[in-house]
């Protein structure tokens, strides 16, 4: 069976018609950024409504009988038992444990479907087609077909990520709304310590930095690629580096750049990765640190003053957030 690796250019959604719509930049410039008030957006979705359109990310989808099992071996999380409908997240390690791929994903029974930060999935569909050998899994981008969204409401049925089909995707919006844009998803999943494939993280990031044992990793299933490093360090409790939620200083009036230095004194401990305006916090960002660097050390990044929150702990390695005074 064959693949198709040839990634159709995105769509630019048909959201950004709607009153009010910016479009985002760079990766994100199909979609939305904000529809006139991103404050109000926050606050929308952290009061379980609206949506968000992310249909800018891309959709692949697995066929055949042995995709679960054939997943299974490859990416770090339990798959032979996932339950129609299920969202799940996984990872694909390289032999030493860096992260090459990461994906969420829902089977519906007949066919599975992931997606992708925007531009990742030719990397991961060619990934895939050379470990198939002789498995019975067909391999297809289908991100002109299927769009990502994300709705609040928490665990209810339909709610947070699911995919539509594209040529719906207004129908969806009229349905569903308000609509919100991806500053205020991004607020919000930076607070929540969630990193971001390819910004939060770089070519030496391990699951254990990031808090992805909660989340894209299980620790008592069969053999992966790049399991040992995994399980050593989450054994010895002491990851290289740590994912930290930053509190910027707000009289600033801009945003680090990701990948700038953050230092500590005259000395580098780390680098920034994405950052967003908090209707709440105000400026915050998420980086990579030194697992050394003392959880009170005031940093400076970027030319802005950065005060730390755990996020990963430097000493267990494992996702910890202690509750919030």
């Amino acid at each position: 069976m064959t693949a198709s690796t040839t990634r159709p250019e995105t769509p630019v959604s048909p959201l950004l018609a709607l009153p009010g719509a910016v479009a985002g930049d760079g990766v994100d410039a199909p979609v939305a950024a904000h529809y006139g008030s991103f404050n109000g957006e926050q606050r929308t979705l952290e009061s379980g409504e609206g949506f968000v359109d992310l249909s800018h990310h891309d959709v692949l989808r697995i066929e055949g009988p042995e995709r679960l099992t054939w997943l299974h071996s490859l990416t770090t999380q339990h798959l032979l038992d996932l339950a129609p409908g299920v969202v799940t997240q996984a990872l694909v390690l390289s032999p030493q444990g860096h992260v090459e791929h990461e994906f969420r994903a829902v089977d519906d029974g007949a066919a599975l479907l992931a997606w992708t930060e925007p531009g990742r999935a030719a990397d991961l569909l060619g990934f895939l087609e050379r470990m198939k050998f002789w498995t019975e899994v067909t391999l297809t981008d289908v991100t002109t077909e299927h769009a990502l969204v994300w709705r609040g409401g928490g665990e209810q049925p339909g709610r947070g990520y699911r995919l539509v089909p594209r040529e719906q995707l207004t129908v969806f919006a009229e349905a569903a709304g308000p609509a919100c844009g991806l500053w205020a998803f991004e607020a919000l999943r930076i607070a929540r310590g969630e990193p971001r494939f390819g910004l939060d993280t770089d070519h030496r990031t391990i699951p254990n930095e990031m808090g992805w044992l909660e989340t894209a990793v299980h620790l008592d299933k069969g053999c992966y690629r790049g399991q040992e490093t995994v399980a050593r360090v989450h054994n010895l409790g002491r990851p290289p580096r740590r994912l930290t939620l930053l509190h910027l200083d707000g009289s600033e009036n801009r945003l680090p750049v990701v990948g700038s230095p953050v230092l500590a004194g005259e000395k580098q401990v780390g680098t920034v990765g994405t950052s967003a305006r908090h209707h709440e916090l105000g400026p915050i960002a998420l980086a990579l640190l030194k697992r050394s660097t003392p959880v009170e050390a005031s940093l400076l990044v970027d030319g802005i003053a950065a005060a730390q929150e755990v996020v990963v702990d430097p000493e267990v390695g494992r996702h910890f957030r202690p509750p919030r005074a």
